[in-house]
């Protein structure tokens, strides 16, 4: 790497070094990277997925079924032929995914795990908020005794993973990851902090709406689902491809979470609701629907 050029003795005159006259000063601009020309521009995404959506309204108008799911193949996501299964899938035997699978943690779920807030010396950046709701069957009936997992980018945008290189600040103070168990009500509540919006490169200028993972387990390993909360009035979900590939307003509407005023905590944090349902045609939309519609008849 050859030195960095002394700018003053640059423009100074070659015999005196004098910089009273040389060329003004401009500050230092900060690197940026160079935008990927062969991109394609969020206006082709879009167009792409109003015409979709457009082709959706046109099938449900003439009495097609709805699409609670995302669909599998969704050309705006561009990579998600590459994010599910193509051949026929197998059965396993339980018993021997679970020698491979990752455990629950090397303890029992602590209460405080729930709070993704004090897991640090200092207080995490950012908005704090508490997300609660309940985990339902189909017929509303409380799912007790069931693991809740989330993962999230903290309110910068930024992942704690080396794959992450959105160039946000990381927060020393907040990993991003907590764990509870349903009550006997079906309940789960976490304390967080608002994620922010983050870059994914599907096209140029893609950004996320900020969102937050969710995992739930059963009984077993083979019965886990993983899916995704939004918040309210985000600018970016008519522009997320991810988002848009379920197709029904409904359906997408169930990803939302609700500001809840009653449980916000007065000078401390604001509060959302969120359901999970796990059957039948109001049920959360899940991330390993790998059959598809016909995924309904099958354990």
């Amino acid at each position: 790497m050859p030195e960095e050029i002394n700018r003053e003795t640059f423009n100074a005159d070659p015999l005196t070094e004098d910089v009273s006259d040389a060329a003004p000063q401009t500050p230092a601009q900060p690197a940026v990277p160079a935008l990927d020309t062969a991109a394609e521009s969020q206006q082709i995404l879009s167009d792409e997925m109003q015409a979709l959506g457009a082709a959706y309204a046109q099938a449900r108008a003439n009495g097609a079924t709805a699409e609670i799911q995302p669909r599998l193949d969704y050309p705006p996501y561009r990579s998600s032929i590459l994010r599910h299964p193509t051949k026929s899938l197998h059965h396993a035997d339980p018993e021997t995914i679970e020698l491979y699978s990752p455990a629950f943690g090397h303890m029992d779920v602590h209460a405080l795990e729930s709070d993704l807030t004090i897991q640090h010396n200092g207080e995490p950046l950012g908005e704090r908020i508490i997300v609660s709701g309940r985990v339902l069957d189909g017929d509303g009936r409380p799912v007790a005794g069931q693991l809740v997992e989330i993962w999230q980018a903290n309110s910068s945008g930024r992942y704690i993973h080396k794959r992450d290189q959105h160039p946000a600040p990381l927060d020393p103070n907040f990993t991003g990851v907590g764990r509870c168990i349903t009550g006997a009500d079906g309940s789960y509540s976490f304390t967080t902090i608002k994620p922010g919006a983050y870059p994914w490169k599907n096209h140029l200028n893609a950004w996320r709406p900020a969102h937050i993972h969710f995992s739930l387990f059963g009984h077993e390993f083979t019965q886990r689902i993983v899916t995704q909360m939004y918040f309210p009035g985000d600018p970016l979900f008519a522009l997320d491809p991810i988002y848009q590939s379920i197709v029904d307003q409904d359906a997408r509407d169930r990803l939302v979470a609700t500001y809840n005023h009653d449980q916000t905590k007065p000078e401390w944090a604001l509060a959302y609701n969120w359901d999970i349902v796990l059957t039948g045609s109001k049920r959360t939309w899940t991330e390993n629907e790998a059959l598809g519609a016909e995924g309904d008849h099958h354990e």
